[in-house]
């Protein structure tokens, strides 16, 4: 791109969002960097997604301690 600089947000969240949530996310977070004036052909997001048994939080498998969570 020429020299310009453009932001590379990588978002890391559980496997099995919807494509239409993924979408919000990476509209918001687009947004966000259109306000602070970077035009929106400049921003990149790159979602990760982790399946919960493989993301530990305070000594437990997230696929454990959350099991009742189901994601938008």
């Amino acid at each position: 791109m020429g020299g310009v600089k453009v932001p590379i947000v990588h978002v890391y969240m559980w496997s099995g969002v919807s494509k239409e949530a993924k979408e919000r996310i990476v509209k918001g977070i687009t947004k966000v960097f259109e306000e602070l004036g970077i035009p929106s052909h400049a921003v990149e997001v790159v979602i990760h997604e982790v399946p919960k048994e493989n993301w530990g939080i305070g000594g437990e498998l997230a696929s454990e301690k959350f099991k009742e969570v189901k994601p938008p």
